[in-house]
């Protein structure tokens, strides 16, 4: 059986939850972990070999980067090898690496918070890479904690980015303001989880805009304005502007 060798550079929440998969494969060996704060990995030693510095890396078939997009360049630069060198990011282009060797990307489109584990299995793996040795390379990998691959170029990575932020990110935001009122009000959250994930399942059957619901597709303006009343300064703007966005959308 084919063991493909990894080192994997890191020590945040992206490289932790990578260790800790990777660790349950029997198809991939984790060789090293870097991290330039040494604190963040030393509790995966002794069972991985670790270090702060860039010359005393060894040998491996991958090495991931899960380091900061402003670190990726300054950190790939540093690394002397032929092998397949990849970051983990959503937003920068397979050139952002530096080293002089093969490239490629092992993007994971999932939010990852520490301390709270995740299903691999249910997390699409955005794959890019020079050529079709290495495409098949970081697929194996991909496969050995996950069943979800999808090849994305670096021009499309971008969108699917911002896309994934509009998906997640600022939906969050939203159940915060709605938090918020909830709190104000003395209403438990909980209350509205069954909405949030009705919601969730739904688009997977039909598309957002025939799932849209609610006072503005409706143009209901008596609801609306009552609503604004009910805010804040800063809920107001936020409502008014999501209002009008959806208000001028046409239901599919």
């Amino acid at each position: 059986m084919f063991m493909i060798k990894i080192i994997i550079l890191g020590g945040g929440n992206i490289a932790n939850h990578l260790i800790q998969a990777f660790s349950k494969t029997t198809t991939v060996e984790i060789v090293q972990l870097y991290a330039r704060n040494l604190k963040q990995i030393t509790p995966f030693y002794p069972q991985f070999p670790i270090t702060d510095d860039l010359n005393n890396l060894k040998e491996a078939d991958i090495y991931i980067l899960a380091v900061s997009d402003n670190a990726i360049g300054e950190v790939s630069s540093n690394i002397k090898t032929g092998k397949l060198v990849v970051h983990t990011s959503g937003c920068m282009p397979m050139g952002a690496l530096q080293n002089n060797g093969e490239k490629g990307v092992f993007y994971l489109l999932q939010s990852f918070t520490k301390d709270k584990e995740v299903s691999f299995e249910n997390i699409p793996f955005c794959l890019e890479a020079t050529n079709d040795q290495n495409s098949r390379l970081l697929r194996s990998l991909a496969l050995s904690i996950g069943k979800k691959v999808y090849f994305i170029d670096s021009e499309k990575r971008k969108y699917l980015h911002v896309a994934a932020v509009f998906a997640n990110n600022f939906t969050n935001y939203m159940y915060t303001i709605a938090n918020d009122i909830c709190k104000e009000q003395e209403i438990p959250f909980e209350i509205l989880h069954n909405i949030i994930g009705e919601t969730a399942r739904k688009i997977q059957d039909i598309s957002p805009r025939k799932a849209q619901t609610g006072p503005a597709i409706r143009k209901d303006t008596k609801t609306i304005d009552n609503h604004v009343t009910l805010l804040n300064n800063k809920q107001q703007e936020i409502y008014k502007l999501l209002t009008e966005s959806i208000s001028n959308e046409k239901k599919l």
